[in-house]
């Protein structure tokens, strides 16, 4: 996924949502979006520029800040800053209107060959998003031409970890509590059963 950076390649900005902001209803509410988007994923943006002003860090892609920040702890907020804009944007993309249904062939095949089925693989993010405790993400990844669910917690992302994300869940409460409070198994299901979006995930894969 390419970062979101200016012309002068100096600073990040808010990437544009993919759809409207009340394309995800009923199942993500545009109030929702408009929080989450608009506050907690700008906020992440602007916090970023802040902090990375006037450093060499400035200008640089995400992905690099993440690599260049990830387990030094004098970096953590940047690591924190960048980590969390660069997961939202990856999951506004993992997200689409009338999602869902059949994966592409090409993922279809993974699936069947890495968790048995298209089902079991469903399942299993399901698990893996619905046991994350506290605050975090439920991630589709692929390692070694293989697929696995992962889960990380807070900003933590898998490119540290050397493996390809595919698509990812949100599970902080600000993801869904305004439309379904504490009940994240119903928000991680609604999101698996119609917004997933297979071919973000599909375009992904590494050959």
């Amino acid at each position: 996924m390419s970062d979101q950076i200016n012309e002068k390649g100096s600073v990040q900005v808010l990437p544009a949502l993919p759809y409207a902001d009340n394309a995800l209803d009923p199942v993500i509410s545009a109030q929702t979006i408009s929080y989450h988007y608009g506050k907690h994923h700008k906020a992440y943006v602007d916090n970023l520029n802040k902090l990375v002003a006037g450093t060499e860090l400035a200008g640089l892609s995400l992905e690099k800040i993440i690599m260049g920040t990830a387990g030094n702890t004098d970096k953590t907020a940047i690591f924190n800053n960048a980590a969390q804009a660069w997961n939202h944007a990856f999951y506004w993309r993992s997200l689409k209107p009338k999602g869902g249904g059949q994966p592409p062939m090409v993922l279809k095949n993974m699936m069947e060959v890495s968790f048995g089925s298209v089902d079991a693989c469903q399942k299993e993010l399901a698990a893996a998003a619905m046991s994350q405790f506290g605050s975090g993400w439920a991630w589709l990844v692929q390692e070694n031409g293989k697929l696995k669910v992962v889960k990380t917690g807070n900003a933590q992302v898998p490119l540290t970890q050397g493996v390809t994300p595919l698509l990812n869940i949100d599970v902080w409460e600000h993801a869904y509590y305004l439309d379904y409070q504490n009940r994240r198994v119903d928000y991680v299901n609604a999101v698996i059963e119609k917004l997933i979006n297979w071919d973000f995930a599909a375009d992904n894969l590494k050959p």
